[in-house]
């Protein structure tokens, strides 16, 4: 097994404390609501959304992927970070173990939100990822992020 290992930043206008509450908190209510066309629905199928729960993400149809399962590994409101790993799913298919992602969400001094994500891809075998299959995942996470924040900005007091 091999990993692989990216990183990416964004800055957002949005603070971050609501941005967490957001694409974190309160995601399995807002993604699908704002992103029906990707997201038809995200479940608790085990725990009570809290650290140890899986959710499943439920892709609307058409989608390139069916489901996926992730697991909640840290969840911290405090300094609005966020670890959560996919165990299952199409998102894997047949060359992944797993995906651990990390997100951070901090202020900056306009008021707004650096955003850091990192995502490990744990391998299977020998198996090799193309820079287009990670690049093809990055920007769905952060086509997700840019329609949550076109939202909040549109509704300000939402989160607030």
């Amino acid at each position: 097994m091999g990993v692989i290992t990216y990183t990416d930043e964004y800055t957002s206008s949005i603070p971050p404390s609501r941005l967490f509450k957001a694409v974190v908190i309160d995601a399995p209510n807002l993604i699908p609501k704002i992103f029906p066309q990707v997201v038809k629905s995200i479940e608790i199928i085990q725990g009570d959304g809290g650290i140890g729960s899986i959710r499943q993400i439920n892709f609307a149809e058409g989608s390139q992927l069916n489901s996926v399962k992730n697991r909640i590994d840290e969840l911290n409101e405090e300094n609005h970070s966020y670890k959560y790993t996919c165990i299952e799913g199409d998102a894997l298919a047949d060359k992944l173990e797993s995906i651990a992602y990390e997100v951070q969400f901090e202020p900056t001094p306009e008021g707004g939100s650096k955003n850091k994500m990192t995502s490990k891809y744990y391998t299977k075998a020998d198996v090799v990822l193309s820079e287009e299959e990670i690049k093809a995942g990055k920007d769905n996470a952060l086509e997700i992020y840019k329609i949550v924040e076109a939202y909040l900005l549109q509704n300000p007091d939402v989160y607030a």
